[in-house]
């Protein structure tokens, strides 16, 4: 596939998953307080590259599932990504006052009202598709199997925990193998579990969803490194979020671990590994091996 194809792809696929967030935005919800519904909607219209629900309807289509059918799914896996970046904001945590080049959701709405827009955006993640898919004639134990794939990338094994490594003083070390740990669960996590869940839902093979898993961890862990990478090479304009917080913070990031050269080539390991591991899909995945490539490449 060519750069340009590949860029075409990825580009319908976001702006199906911006319009359908849209929509979903915009719909009357009875109810819900309009304020937390301003601030559940501010953080979730906020842009960003939709990278996970693409995944996962992208996924679903290399098994012939139409992408009507997996974007339940796919704005669950948005939700549950906004919900973590408004938590990983607040001051308790990373006290972060830049998002997506706008003011983070505390900033605008305060402490109180953010913590509770990111748990009302969690269960939201689970009620709409349990609201919806049942009625699209999907086979009820793939339904479950995938819900079950977005809950265990929530909670304690998942981004939950990973950001307990992430921010707690007394879970660090002082290891290489430190920011492997924090990457698996904050960041391969949800972005493997947005591969599987799509893969599942459309009733992928047990090769393929193992090959799948793989190519998800090795992707996060890529996008993980090139973050950090970003973190201390780029601008507050170029990122659209404060850079050389995980410095002033003293975090175990992958290149205060290895430092900037042998980070950048651990992501290209990375990225090559993920390409590697789709040799065991069955089902075109030129897309997700044109996708690493990209990410290795980003500037943002």
């Amino acid at each position: 596939m060519s750069k340009g194809d590949f860029k075409l792809q990825f580009d319908r696929a976001r702006d199906f998953i911006e319009k359908s967030l849209e929509d979903l935005c915009s719909r009357p919800v009875a109810l819900v307080p309009p304020r937390l519904m301003d601030s559940m909607a501010y953080s979730l219209r906020a842009g960003g590259k939709r990278l996970r629900p693409v995944l996962c309807i992208k996924a679903g289509e290399v098994f012939g599932l139409e992408r009507e059918k997996t974007v339940p799914l796919a704005l669950a896996l948005e939700m549950i990504h906004t919900a973590s970046l408004i938590h990983d904001d607040l001051p308790a945590m990373d006290d972060d006052t830049l998002r997506r080049g706008k003011p983070t959701n505390h900033v605008l709405f305060g402490d109180a009202l953010a913590i509770l827009a990111g748990d009302a955006l969690m269960a939201w993640a689970f009620e709409h598709p349990l609201s919806v898919l049942p009625g699209m004639g999907l086979p009820s134990d793939r339904i479950c199997r995938s819900m079950h794939v977005l809950a265990n990338a929530l909670g304690p094994e998942g981004i939950c925990g990973g950001q307990v490594l992430d921010i707690d003083p007394q879970s660090m070390d002082d290891s290489p193998d430190f920011p492997w740990k924090v990457t698996r669960q904050k960041t391969a996590v949800l972005l493997r579990a947005s591969i599987l869940s799509g893969a599942v839902l459309a009733g992928a093979d047990g090769d393929s969803l193992e090959a799948l898993g793989a190519f998800g961890d090795h992707l996060g862990s890529a996008f993980q490194i090139v973050d950090d990478i970003l973190d201390v090479t780029s601008t507050a304009e170029e990122l659209g979020k404060t850079p050389g917080k995980d410095e002033s913070q003293n975090k175990r990031t992958f290149v205060a671990a290895y430092g900037l050269q042998k980070a950048r080539e651990l992501a290209a390991r990375e990225s090559r590994l993920a390409s590697e591991a789709l040799e065991g899909v069955r089902g075109d995945t030129a897309f997700f091996s044109d996708l690493s490539d990209y990410l290795c490449e980003r500037t943002k």
